[in-house]
């Protein structure tokens, strides 16, 4: 039924649940599953980079190094449930480059993480989830993970 399954991640505690939901998908269906961490332009840009000596310190470098560690630890966890993967990471408007990366690859299925936060917050700033929800033509799965806060 699936042939490539997209799991977007940030590696924070909200796509948790999200990356083991989709590694088993993954494995029950022999998919292969192509895992994104998107750095977030916005972020990238919104820092005047004027307290930092160089670049190396900046927040890009530490959104890479970040993604870095989120996709090699989601290789390890992959290669240990026999799952083959690929991994990529972009920079651009999250939302926007997640729907991309999933036409880019057609994928079957998108797998994406979200907390559950009150309607008052969600109405406020949205998320990530719901935009690629209203952008995707393709089937997606939305994993909750709760979380105290």
């Amino acid at each position: 039924m699936y042939d490539r399954i997209l799991l977007s991640t940030d590696g924070t505690v909200a796509s948790e649940e999200a990356e083991t939901h989709s590694l088993d998908l993954a494995a029950a269906h022999d998919a292969v599953l192509h895992v994104l961490y998107v750095i977030d332009e916005d972020v990238v840009t919104a820092y005047s980079g004027d307290e930092y000596v160089d670049e190396a310190e900046g927040p890009e470098h530490g959104l890479e190094e970040h993604g870095e560690e989120t996709l090699s630890e989601l290789r390890s966890r992959a290669s240990d449930a026999g799952v083959d993967v690929e991994t990529a990471m972009q920079h651009g408007r999250p939302a926007e480059t997640i729907v991309g990366h999933a036409d880019d690859h057609d994928a079957d299925l998108l797998v994406l993480g979200t907390k559950r936060r009150p309607d008052e917050y969600r109405a406020l700033l949205g998320s990530v989830t719901d935009r690629v929800l209203r952008l995707t033509t393709r089937p997606a799965t939305v994993v909750k993970t709760e979380v105290d806060e």
